[in-house]
């Protein structure tokens, strides 16, 4: 099995939609997807998302099923530092989170009192649950750090979902603190993630990501990367966002 897992175009967050640049992003990132030979569609609730997986489904006269669970991961937290001003769970200073050394374990990363008072692990099981349950109505359950393949097949699943909730998914099905991925990976607008099981023993699978980010796409047109998702690289960078 086959998960293709991409981030919407680049984002007009107050209309929940996608700027000028997105549309094109969307576009051609269609051109790519209607080579798929797609099992099924899947995608967030939320406008952006739908916009963008419209190029592909038009073209190839399919439609993709609308899961509540892929919208943006949603459990606003209080950092620390940040008294009175509750934030998405990943957009801390690094320097700060980066002293607690539980975010970095993956099974301990929901431990620290920010993300107990915020209920991030109940959002975070409710997504992979709803993941799981997808998962095994496509021949794969899940039993423990592996999955079951019950029905083993080559099908491929297009996820149209937001950088949050894809760190999610890969945290679950990699194995890895979340944190770690929402802060030390960066999946541009219109991105392709691809993850694919192995079976190197018959009837047992795991899951591998072969590529993350990919936006070939992108450069084939000549379109760079929106910065959508990024953080200055360098600190005197006009224009770059910093907290």
């Amino acid at each position: 099995m086959k998960l293709l897992i991409v981030r919407h175009g680049d984002p007009d967050y107050g209309n929940d939609s996608l700027t000028e640049k997105g549309w094109k992003e969307a576009e051609y990132l269609s051109e790519r997807l209607i080579k798929v030979d797609a099992k099924a569609y899947y995608v967030s609730p939320l406008g952006r998302a739908k916009d963008t997986a419209s190029y592909t489904l038009k073209r190839l006269g399919r439609t993709a099923v609308e899961c509540p669970w892929l919208r943006e991961f949603c459990a606003p937290i209080q950092r620390p530092d940040a008294p009175g001003r509750r934030s998405i769970a990943w957009d801390w200073l690094p320097e700060d989170w980066l002293r607690e050394e539980r975010f970095l374990l993956p099974d301990r990363w929901q431990e620290p009192d920010a993300f107990q008072e915020g209920g991030v692990k109940r959002e975070y099981d409710w997504v992979t649950e709803n993941l799981d349950a997808l998962l095994e109505r496509h021949g794969y359950r899940r039993e423990g750090l592996w999955y079951r393949a019950v029905r083993p097949n080559n099908d491929v699943l297009v996820f149209f979902c937001h950088f949050g909730v894809e760190c999610v998914l890969l945290s679950h099905l990699l194995h890895i603190s979340p944190m770690i991925l929402w802060h030390g990976f960066c999946a541009a607008p219109s991105s392709v993630t691809t993850v694919v099981t192995e079976e190197r023993r018959e009837g047992t699978a795991v899951f591998r990501m072969s590529a993350f980010g990919d936006t070939s796409h992108l450069f084939q047109h000549g379109e760079p990367p929106a910065f959508a998702a990024r953080f200055c690289e360098c600190f005197g960078n006009e224009g770059e966002r910093r907290d």
